[in-house]
C-alpha cells in the first residue's frame, strides 16, 4: 500500500474534514485548516430534503453543523442505535460464533465485547478520528486493507452508505471520492459535519463496536436486557479508554494507524455469508 507518509497532510485532491477541532489551536493537531484543499468535484448521494455540501471547496473541509460544536446531545444522535444508517441488521460476527457454540451466555458476551472492543473498536475509533487530519480517500483505502474478509468488507461499505444517507438528512456532508465509504470512515464525515470533535467520533465508533452485537445478542441468546446493558454500562470506561488511544494516532503515517484484527471473526464472516437463512446480515 502506498500512503503519503506525512503525519496531519493531505495528498492533493483529497479532503480532509477539518471542523470540530478547536479554532484557538487550528495546529494543535497537525489539522490541515487553513483554506480548501483543491478536489475533484464527486457525486454524492443526496437524501431527499438533506442538505449536501457540493463542489471543490465544500469536498475539502466540513463546516460546523447547526449544533454548537461539541454538542452532547448531538453526539446522542450520533450514536443513537436508532439511527436508520442500517446497525441493526448487522450483528458483528456474533451470529457466526453463537451458531459454532463459542457464544452461550453472558460472560461468553461479556469476552466477545472486550475482545471486539480492543481490536476492531481500535481500528474503527483510529480511522474516526483520523478524517480530521488525513485525507479520506486514503483513509477509506487504507481501512480495506485492514478488513481482509470480503463479507465484512462489503457489511463495512453498506453501513458507511446508510450512515452518509442518514447524516446528509441532519447536517452538511461533504461529497466524497464514493458513496459507500467504510462505516468508521464515514462516521468521522458525519460526526465532523455535526460540529462533533474527533474524541467525540472516537467514542461514538469504539461504542458502535459493543452496542451492536450486545443488541444482537438479546435476539441471538434470548438474553436478559437488562444483564446486557449492565455489561454495556461496566465497558463504558473502556470506550472512553480506547478512544483516548485512538487520539494518539491523529499525528501518525496512515501505515502507523492500528491495524488489529480477529481472525476467527474473518472466518466466521466468511462461512456466515452462504448460510441461506440468517438473521443478521453479518
Amino acid at each position: 500500500m502506498t500512503t503519503d507518509d506525512r503525519p496531519g497532510t493531505a495528498s492533493e485532491g483529497r479532503p480532509v474534514i477539518a471542523a470540530g477541532l478547536d479554532a484557538a489551536e487550528p495546529a494543535a493537531r497537525g489539522s490541515v485548516a487553513a483554506g480548501p484543499v483543491a478536489a475533484e468535484p464527486a457525486a454524492a448521494e443526496p437524501a431527499a430534503g438533506g442538505p449536501v455540501a457540493r463542489g471543490p471547496a465544500a469536498a475539502a473541509s466540513v463546516a460546523a453543523g447547526p449544533a454548537a460544536a461539541g454538542s452532547v446531545a448531538t453526539l446522542l444522535v450520533l450514536a443513537d442505535g436508532r439511527l436508520p444508517a442500517g446497525g441493526h441488521a448487522h450483528s458483528s460476527g456474533l451470529e457466526a460464533q453463537v451458531s459454532v457454540g463459542r457464544i452461550r451466555g453472558l460472560p461468553d458476551l461479556e469476552a466477545f465485547l472486550r475482545g471486539r472492543l480492543a481490536t476492531g473498536g481500535l481500528v474503527a475509533s483510529a480511522f474516526a478520528a483520523c478524517t480530521r487530519t488525513h485525507a479520506v480517500e486514503d483513509l477509506d483505502r487504507a481501512f480495506e486493507v485492514r478488513t481482509p474478509s470480503p463479507a465484512l468488507r462489503h457489511a463495512s461499505r453498506a453501513q458507511g452508505k446508510a450512515l452518509l444517507r442518514a447524516g446528509r438528512a441532519m447536517w452538511p456532508v461533504p461529497a466524497l471520492h464514493r458513496a459507500d465509504v467504510h462505516q468508521p470512515v464515514a462516521l468521522g464525515v458525519v460526526a465532523a459535519a455535526a460540529g462533533l470533535a474527533p474524541e467525540q467520533a472516537a467514542v461514538a465508533a469504539a461504542w458502535g463496536t459493543i452496542s451492536g452485537p450486545a443488541s444482537a445478542a438479546v435476539r441471538l441468546l434470548g438474553l436478559d436486557p437488562y444483564g446486557v446493558h449492565a455489561l454495556l454500562a461496566r465497558l463504558a470506561s473502556d470506550c472512553d479508554a480506547i478512544a483516548a488511544r485512538a487520539m494518539t494516532y491523529l499525528e501518525k503515517s496512515l501505515d502507523d494507524l492500528p491495524a488489529d484484527g480477529a481472525p476467527l471473526l474473518d472466518i466466521g464472516a466468511e462461512h456466515h455469508a452462504t448460510w441461506e437463512v440468517r438473521l443478521f446480515a453479518s
